[in-house]
């Protein structure tokens, strides 16, 4: 065959050019893959085989009781200000790009109302603090919308001009909203168009030239806004297909929230409790959460548990739990998304070997959760480097104004959902610390919606008085009792189990315990369960919001009555019982509880009469108020006096120490009963963020016998006319930081520190935004403090038993007993081998109980008639 050479140059050149050709159709293909890739695309799906509350992982509504997905849709509920849900996973960049953005609505409610109801967007929703979380709560954007006379607009609803009549009619069948962000020569642009979901055409369109690029980072955010409505709980919207796409949007696939919102556990005893707090998920479907650990390379189910209806939560315990390694663990849960499709989630953590043979045991403590700074990451990062082996929230977890919105108290499935929101928001902050530690939390007043709560062994409040500060006075719970119920539940069910589950009134259950781990037996109190209404017991006082309105009422002797109570006689007893156990290896004792036992805090001497405890100024560093005095808040553990005394005297018999909150101010004092230092050690840790701050600043002359310096320390009384020392208190003061509502309100937390071998205590107190890494310098003024265990039975005396000498075991129990009163003086797991007990009375005798764990009859020795200021040793010999 005779080839023409032209020809085959011609061939050879067409070839060549076809796969230059055909090179450049790849490279485009894949060029416009990657831009595809860039020019990220999100549509939502709000299918579910039944009506749910909560909308998804990817979402935040706000309020969730106010949203649902309900047949393929997103509906809001109510026709009030500012519903909204917030994408968690997509992101407006700070990258020049463009954007679109769509969804489907159909309107419920026409009501016109002066042209202030609208639906719509926000775009680039922002917060305070540059976190997702707290964008999805507190953000605010550019909105963008439809009014439901017909109106466009972008950015502010134009007050003048017609109603657009046409439009107004085809608002009553379903449109589209579509938003363009076009960004062009240094410039944005947008284009809002309303459009026929069957021909696709616009049906209106507004434009907007030179948008502030600032305005478009940030959230996107769905939004129904209805103002002064007559019927505020008519529905107002529902969506469906909301797509986004475009280059400046980013995606944060991590950012997702649920359906297995956070868990808290505690292991004691061999036993572990864990809550899984779920979202609002439907409970129709009968699906249950799952508990698995990990074996090699595989998960493995060891339970699987049903979800409470009113708490969501699910809680699980695990007895012979091994304690001796980490173990990883991961709560599972398949989600409904309709047409028998199931999606399972995940969320994992580790169930940290029990610390018994380290020596340095570190409790991280917090109260008072308030929404300001939320999410608290200047908190979170700073506990995470400090590495506590347990966490302790002593109430207050949430606050009424939690995340705006106000509080729904009714009904009840609502005002469940209303808790649930801001308890929520308490997880979303502290999840990451106690997925892999345990946890004590304790519920307080604004837990079960009290501004203070005096719970009268858990009376209703009078329904006549409604729930202001007249109801929460006459004592008892303003909430249903369920209500309460419930809210405990999500705060407590992971506590071991209640030493006596025995309910108080109207069925209100109990969760006082024991926990012993890493060597450290802890007592978790009800402060306020049992506590009595000083108004119903103190006419004369005149009590209004816990405070005493008749200035002829002498607190100091007058406000003691026989009848008042504040721990109960069932807490007595357990914590009789507790300061004598010390099982399992116990090397020392720690109280929990919502608030310490004195009533540190001052007000300027004409402010003691106000209803209202008056806002303070914050002082600079140096300054010191003229005439503050010793302030009687009923709503503090200074009250009743001999309730109180009692307290500390039966804790004392076990060497406790106490850690709390609850009083917004940190302070770190020691007890007095009959003397000044007659009790323990108290460490009341500053609230997380203060919005009510108060100072400790007591005027000349109010010190007792053993003043220091700064002058505010030192031995006085208290409002109550107890007896108390003052080492340390972190009064507020201006700090120039902003934002000053954080900075200059003293807000911060505590670090404890239990030296096991050396039995020694630590107290740390930290203010929010401190350098840790730069020491104890960042603390506030005071601290760090550093005391002995065997201090906290502060009693002086110079009567002695016989010195024991123990051989055969290290570090026994002893236990004293007074043979005249038949009372245990003390008990307490001595460090080393040798002890000098002291007693109280040179005229009386006493009984000695000495052995490994005091209670097994065939490993304790007891010597009896032992009298005090004998001279010889008393030799103890075991069987090693």
């Amino acid at each position: 065959m005779i080839i023409d050479k032209k020809t085959h140059f011609k061939v050879k050149t067409v070839r060549r050019g076809f796969m230059i050709f055909l090179f450049s159709v790849v490279v485009m293909t894949l060029y416009n893959c990657k831009e595809k890739e860039v020019d990220t695309v999100f549509r939502s799906d709000f299918t579910s085989s039944y009506q749910r509350t909560w909308i998804g992982p990817q979402y935040w509504s706000n309020p969730i009781q106010d949203w649902q997905i309900f047949n393929g849709k997103l509906e809001c509920l109510v026709s009030k200000k500012n519903r909204n849900v917030h994408v968690l996973t997509q992101k407006i960049d700070s990258i020049h790009g463009n954007l679109e953005m769509s969804v489907t609505f159909k309107l419920f409610n026409f009501n016109t109302d002066g042209n202030k109801n609208w639906i719509g967007f926000g775009l680039g929703s922002k917060g305070e603090f540059n976190d997702y979380r707290d964008d999805a709560i507190f953000g605010k954007g550019l909105n963008i919308g439809i009014t439901t006379d017909g109106k466009l607009f972008i950015g502010t609803i134009p007050e003048n001009g017609e109603e657009n009549k046409m439009l107004k009619e085809q608002l009553k069948k379903e449109l589209t909203l579509n938003v363009e962000v076009k960004y062009k020569d240094e410039s944005y642009t947008i284009i809002l168009s309303v459009l026929d979901i069957e021909s696709t055409t616009p049906v209106h369109q507004i434009i907007k030239k030179n948008i502030d690029p600032k305005s478009l980072i940030g959230d996107l955010v769905l939004i129904s806004n209805y103002e002064n409505q007559t019927n505020p709980e008519h529905k107002s919207v529902a969506f469906k297909d909301w797509r986004i796409s475009g280059s400046k949007l980013k995606t944060y696939k991590e950012n997702t929230f649920g359906p297995i919102m956070f868990s808290q556990y505690t292991l004691s005893q061999g036993t572990l409790k864990l809550t899984a707090q779920m979202a609002p998920v439907s409970l129709s479907n009968k699906e249950k959460v799952h508990l698995q650990i990990k074996e090699g390379s595989n998960w493995k189910t060891i339970k699987s548990c049903k979800i409470d209806q009113d708490s969501r939560t699910s809680v699980f315990k695990i007895k012979k739990w091994d304690n001796s390694k980490d173990i990883s663990y991961r709560l599972a849960y398949k989600i409904d998304n309709g047409k028998n499709k199931k999606e399972e989630f995940y969320r994992e953590g580790v169930i940290r070997k029990e610390p018994l043979d380290k020596d340095e045991f570190i409790i991280a403590a917090f109260t008072g959760n308030d929404h300001l700074g939320f999410p608290h990451t200047e908190i979170t990062d700073n506990v995470k480097k400090q590495d506590p082996d347990i966490l302790f929230f002593s109430g207050d977890q949430i606050y009424e104004p939690s995340g705006g919105y106000g509080i729904q108290r009714s009904p009840l499935d609502k005002a469940s959902l209303d808790y649930l929101r801001k308890w929520y928001m308490y997880g979303w902050s502290y999840r990451d610390l106690m997925k892999d530690r345990p946890t004590i939390s304790i519920t307080d007043d604004h837990d079960v919606y009290h501004g203070n709560i005096w719970g009268n062994n858990g009376k209703p409040t009078p329904r006549e008085y409604g729930f202001g500060a007249k109801a929460q006075d006459a004592g008892g719970y303003k909430m249903p009792p369920r209500w309460v119920n419930m809210v405990q539940r999500t705060q407590t069910s992971h506590l071991p189990d209640p030493y006596d589950p025995t309910p108080v009134e109207q069925g209100i259950k109990t969760y006082y315990t024991d926990m012993f781990y890493g060597g450290i037996s802890f007592a978790i109190l009800e402060d306020r369960k049992f506590k009595s209404a000083p108004k119903e017991l103190l006419g004369k006082a005149d009590i209004w919001n816990g405070w005493v309105q008749n200035n002829s009422f002498d607190v100091k002797t007058e406000a003691d009555v026989a009848e008042a109570k504040l721990l109960g006689d069932r807490q007595i007893l357990f914590l009789k019982n507790w300061t004598s156990d010390w099982r399992y290896n116990t090397q020392m004792k720690v109280l929990l509880s919502q608030t310490i036992f004195s009533n540190v805090a001052t007000l300027p001497e004409e402010a003691l009469s106000d209803v209202v405890v008056p806002k303070l100024r914050i002082m600079k560093k140096g300054d010191y108020p003229p005439n503050d005095k010793p302030v009687s808040d009923f709503d503090s553990n200074g009250w009743p006096q001999t309730g109180r005394n009692k307290a500390i005297e039966t804790i004392r018999k076990g060497f406790v120490f106490h850690l709390a909150g609850d009083q917004h101010l940190g302070s770190t004092i020691q007890y007095g009963t009959k003397q000044w230092n007659d009790g323990g050690y108290a460490f009341c840790v500053p609230s997380i963020t203060n919005h009510w701050p108060r100072r400790w600043y007591p005027s000349k002359g109010m010190e007792k016998e053993n003043s220091q310096k700064p002058k505010y320390t030192g031995d006085f009384e208290d409002g109550f006319g107890n007896k108390m020392t003052v080492y340390a208190v972190s009064n507020p003061l201006y700090t120039g930081k902003t934002p000053a509502k954080i900075y200059d309100r003293a807000s911060g937390y505590g670090i404890v520190r239990l030296h096991k071998k050396e039995r020694e205590i630590t107290m740390e107190c930290w203010p929010r935004g401190a350098d840790i890494l730069k020491g104890d310098s960042q603390q506030y003024e005071g601290w760090p403090i550093k005391i002995k265990q065997e201090d906290n039975y502060g009693k002086k005396t110079n009567t002695y038993l016989p010195e024991i000498q123990v051989k055969g075991i290290t570090n026994p129990v002893i236990q004293i007993t007074n043979e005249v009163t038949n009372e245990i003086v003390y008990t307490l797991r001595i460090n080393g081998s040798t002890f000098l007990p002291k007693v109280f009375n040179k005229n009386h005798t006493y009984t000695l109980k000495i052995g490994k764990n005091i209670g097994d009859p065939l490993e304790t020795k007891v010597f009896e008639k032992l009298k005090p200021n004998q001279k010889e040793t008393l030799i103890v010999e075991f069987d090693e």
